[in-house]
């Protein structure tokens, strides 16, 4: 068993605020989302406020929303990314969400037990924008293994877009 687990975060860039009718779909499916994820398995924790998601924080600014999760490990959270119900109303991201042209999604091993914050994560969103993918800020599509684990992980079932951004 690993001694590190996966964080991730991930950006979007709302179209409109979160009480217009645009982003109403979104809004309303949120707390289902969460619940998914929070019961899926190899999640191990996500941030939030009291309120239960993180949509309330907004380090980047006003029209920026973050997600942030620690999972067991890359196959676990690809599955909730991309085989259950979170695919299907991602599928509509466009719909909420401006494209982005810089990388809105960041992975990264972190020891068991630790819960990373905005910052750490923010940081880590940066080395990868600035360095591309390496050991400490890596996407889907290339994708390292933990400190503890041998060869690097195989991604090619591992698409680069996440749904959420």
């Amino acid at each position: 068993m690993s001694r590190y687990e996966l964080a991730q975060l991930n950006i979007a860039l709302l179209r409109d605020s979160l009480e217009s009718p645009l982003l109403a779909d979104f809004v309303a499916n949120l707390e289902r989302i969460n619940a998914l994820a929070d019961e899926a398995p190899g999640f191990v924790w996500r941030l939030e406020t009291e309120e239960g998601d993180a949509t309330a924080l907004r380090p980047l600014g006003d029209e920026v929303i973050i997600n942030l999760s620690v999972w067991k490990d890359i196959e676990s959270l690809h599955a909730y990314v991309y085989r259950s119900a979170h695919a299907k109303i991602m599928s509509r991201r466009r719909e909420w969400f401006h494209h982005m042209k810089e990388a809105y999604l960041v992975l990264w091993w972190v020891p068991a037990g630790h819960r990373p914050g905005v910052e750490e994560a923010l940081e880590r969103l940066k080395a990868l924008r600035e360095h591309g993918p390496h050991p400490d800020a890596f996407t889907f599509r290339k994708a390292f293994p933990a400190p503890d684990a041998g060869d690097q992980v195989d991604a090619r079932a591992l698409p680069e877009e996440c749904p959420a951004g």
